[in-house]
């Protein structure tokens, strides 16, 4: 199965979408339409840091086959509000809900990568305890830090971590360049991946999304998830290994972050889930295997 190419600049990602007022913000969001009957329930998908929506740019349609598709970035994130404050896991769950309930789901697949695994535990956190009562009919988790002591951090985050919970200044030292490099540095040296300038080159845009609006200046707010996550991985991943709905892992095997340890610790706490082990894909399978990473994904989303 191959995945088409998509508009890879900022501006056909934007068209597709709307804005929302969600929990007092502009948020960016996509309701995409099942593409034929929609044979399935809703799917929706929550992105990793410190990329956004656009991570699925490359899928989107064929994701869509037989299937409502929900997609929206994060507070923060891409193309949604950036409000220089104290980011939260709990906040970005309630954009989530907002949005949900907003649309009238009742019921949905959950799609998430890197922190939107976390959010997605918080989301099923919320289901346990009865705050939150859409049905979660299946999940697909992919590459995120959800053991966080089994995560081999860069350098680049833990110098952001290290760094006060605050806007950094204007003249700070992150530039499109700098975020480029880092975020190619969690690709697979084995990716096939669009060279640097390719007219297909999703690259760009994504480094342009992330410093819309001086997003780039709030990186160090939006990683303190990783301290969250540190401090409450119990509720957080205790959930993703304890609720009921069927668990697909689907995990790039060559993450320098998310080791495949991971993958191991997952399947002994739940030994009812599947997995596809993905050789040769990094930190993000979507982006650097896109037709691989979706079959393999829609082995977990369809019966």
């Amino acid at each position: 199965m191959s995945a088409p190419n998509s508009d890879p600049t900022t501006a056909g990602w934007e068209a597709r979408g709307q804005y929302r007022k969600l929990c007092g913000h502009c948020i960016f969001t996509i309701d995409a339409p099942s593409l034929g009957p929609e044979l399935h329930e809703p799917l929706l998908i929550l992105h990793g840091f410190p990329t956004s929506s656009f991570d699925y740019a490359g899928i989107l349609d064929p994701l869509r086959s037989g299937r409502r598709v929900i997609l929206f970035d994060g507070l923060g994130y891409g193309l949604s509000d950036k409000p220089d404050m104290h980011y939260t896991l709990a906040l970005q769950a309630d954009v989530a809900m907002a949005l949900v309930a907003e649309l009238g789901l009742s019921r949905l697949a959950l799609l998430t990568h890197d922190v939107g695994d976390t959010v997605g535990g918080e989301l099923l956190a919320r289901r346990a305890e009865g705050t939150w009562t859409v049905a979660v009919t299946r999940r697909v988790i992919t590459n995120g830090s959800i053991y966080i002591e089994q995560a081999h951090l860069t350098n680049g985050q833990q110098l952001l971590l290290s760094l006060p919970d605050e806007k950094l200044p204007t003249d700070a030292p992150v530039t499109a360049a700098t975020i480029s490099r880092s975020l190619r540095e969690t690709y697979s040296p084995l990716a096939s991946l669009p060279a640097d300038g390719a007219a297909d080159d999703h690259l760009p845009a994504t480094v342009e999304q992330i410093m819309r609006d001086g997003g780039h200046l709030l990186l160090t707010r939006l990683i303190r998830y990783i301290d969250e996550r540190r401090q409450n991985e119990s509720r957080f991943t205790g959930a993703i290994e304890s609720d009921p709905s069927p668990l697909h892992i689907v995990w790039g095997m060559d993450d320098p972050i998310a080791v495949p340890s991971m993958v191991d610790t997952l399947l002994t706490a739940r030994p009812d889930a599947t997995v596809v082990r993905l050789d040769g894909v990094g930190h993000y399978p979507m982006v650097e295997a896109p037709a691989l990473f979706l079959a393999s994904a829609l082995a977990g989303l369809h019966d």
